[in-house]
């Protein structure tokens, strides 16, 4: 079990936010029509599903963070609900953005320590859609090396203690 894990879950808060308002200034600012330049199904389909996949991680993201926010304005943190808000924060934000149901980008971890970006996307997007994803995958994979322990080491604990998920 994670040490601090008031600490864990201010710091993956404030990602949280940060990923927030990048997604919601693209979506607010950009629709399916602008993003669609040439009339060919294979781009109305990678930019609708684009928008789709970064629609539900923009609302994963807000779930968690509201509800990491409830949790640390509590005079005691519950650290067994603040584990699970990070359990959640880790299988559905980070596994949002890794795996987006639409598969418009991808990781690809042979570029992971090269220094270039690992994301590899299914067509060439406009830049501000690049921009957008390129930028929240730094948040993602700060929240995905940061909660590690959740991704599997959380459950095999709360199984040998007894506890359902």
């Amino acid at each position: 079990m994670p040490a601090n894990i008031k600490g864990i879950a201010e710091t993956s808060r404030e990602k949280l936010k940060t990923a927030i308002l990048e997604l919601e200034q693209f979506l607010n600012g950009h629709a399916l029509p602008e993003l669609v330049q040439e009339d060919s199904e294979e781009a109305k389909s990678f930019y609708s599903g684009l928008l789709s996949d970064l629609r539900h991680l923009l609302v994963f993201s807000e779930v968690a963070y509201e509800k990491l926010g409830a949790l640390l304005r509590r005079p005691n943190l519950d650290t067994d609900q603040a584990e699970r808000a990070l359990y959640e924060v880790y299988h559905h934000c980070v596994n949002a953005f890794f795996y987006p149901k639409n598969e418009c980008y991808s990781e690809d971890g042979r570029y992971a320590y090269t220094g270039q970006d690992a994301i590899r996307f299914r067509m060439k997007p406009l830049r501000a859609a690049r921009d957008v994803v390129l930028n929240v995958s730094r948040v993602y994979e700060e929240l995905r090396d940061d909660l590690s322990y959740y991704e599997s080491d959380y459950l095999t604990q709360r199984r040998m203690m007894g506890q359902s998920k």
